[in-house]
C-alpha cells in the first residue's frame, strides 16, 4: 500500500476516534433519529408508520406476488403450467407485439396497486430503491443487452399538473441499480391523451395512437441501440407498443420493455 493512502487512512481512523469525530457521530445519530420521530417511515403498501427498514410490514410481504417462471418468453405474462424457457404464448404467436420482450417484477395486485398509486399519485419517492432492485432483478436479462433506458414520457400539460414523472424516477432508480443510463429526452408525448383508465384494449390503443415521437436531436443516440423502455404498470401493452414502433422507425436495434408491476390475463384490478 503507498504511503499517502496509509497515512489517508491512519488519519481516518485518529478522526473517528477523536472527541471531535465522536461528536459528530452522536450529532448524526441524532438528527437520523429527530428525522424519524418527525417523519416516521410510511408503509409502501398502506401509508401507516412502521419500525425498521423495509418499507413494508413483515406480514404484508407475502401479499407481493412476484412475477416468476414460467413466462411466455416475448410479453412476460405468466403461465399456468411448466413450459420451456422459449415458449411463447398464443396471443404472441398470433399478433407479435412491436417490442421485443417484457418484463415485470410484480403481478399487478392488491398491494402492488397501493404501490403504485402512492407512487404516481402521492409523489412517494422513498420506495424508489426498493422499487428499482426489484425491476433490476425481473429484467436482469434484458439489462444485460441494454445499451439505455428510456422511460415513457408525460404530454408536457400533464407533466405540469402533476409536477414529476413517475417513469423518469423508476428509471433513473433502475439506473443507478445497473448502471445503464437513461435518456429523458428520446421520446415525445406530442399529443394529450385521456387517461387510459377505464378503457378497453382497443380504446387503448386508438388513445395512444400517434401520440408518441423521437425527437430529432435524440435519433442518434436510439439508432443501432438496444433500449429498455421503463414504465410503471404494463395492462394491455398499448402505450409502450406505440412507443417501440417510433423507437424501432427511428432506427433502433431492439426495444424491451420493464415495468415496476404487469396486469396477468384480463386483469380485474382497476388502473
Amino acid at each position: 500500500m503507498a504511503k499517502s493512502s496509509r497515512l489517508h487512512i491512519a488519519e481516518a481512523a485518529s478522526e473517528g476516534h477523536s472527541p471531535r469525530g465522536r461528536r459528530s457521530t452522536v450529532i448524526a445519530a441524532a438528527a437520523a433519529h429527530l428525522a424519524r420521530v418527525i417523519w416516521p417511515r410510511r408503509s409502501l403498501i398502506t401509508g401507516e408508520a412502521i419500525a425498521g427498514p423495509g418499507g413494508i410490514e413483515p406480514d404484508l410481504w407475502p401479499s407481493l406476488d412476484f412475477v416468476r417462471g414460467p413466462i411466455c418468453a416475448r410479453c412476460g405474462e405468466p403461465f399456468e403450467i411448466d413450459v420451456d424457457r422459449d415458449q411463447v404464448c398464443g396471443d404472441c404467436l398470433v399478433t407479435p407485439p412491436a417490442y421485443d420482450r417484457a418484463r415485470a417484477a410484480l403481478l399487478y395486485g392488491d398491494a402492488a396497486r397501493a404501490m403504485v398509486l402512492a407512487l404516481k399519485r402521492q409523489g412517494r419517492r422513498d420506495g424508489l430503491a426498493l422499487m428499482g432492485s426489484w425491476m433490476a432483478h425481473a429484467g436482469e436479462a434484458v439489462l444485460a443487452e441494454a445499451d439505455v433506458l428510456v422511460p415513457v414520457p408525460l404530454h408536457r400539460f400533464r407533466m405540469a399538473q402533476r409536477g414529476f414523472n413517475q417513469s423518469v424516477w423508476l428509471a433513473a432508480a433502475l439506473s443507478r441499480r445497473c448502471g445503464v443510463r437513461v435518456c429523458l429526452d428520446a421520446l415525445v408525448r406530442r399529443r394529450s391523451t385521456p387517461s387510459q383508465a377505464g378503457l378497453t384494449a382497443d380504446g387503448r390503443r386508438r388513445n395512444v395512437q400517434g401520440a408518441f415521437t423521437v425527437q430529432k436531436g435524440a435519433v442518434s443516440r436510439i439508432a443501432g441501440r438496444s433500449v429498455v423502455l421503463v414504465d410503471d404498470v404494463l395492462t394491455t401493452g398499448a402505450t409502450v407498443e406505440a412507443c417501440a414502433r417510433v423507437l424501432k422507425r427511428s432506427g433502433a436495434a431492439r426495444v424491451d420493455v420493464l415495468t415496476l408491476a404487469r396486469v396477468a390475463g384480463a386483469g380485474t384490478h382497476p388502473i
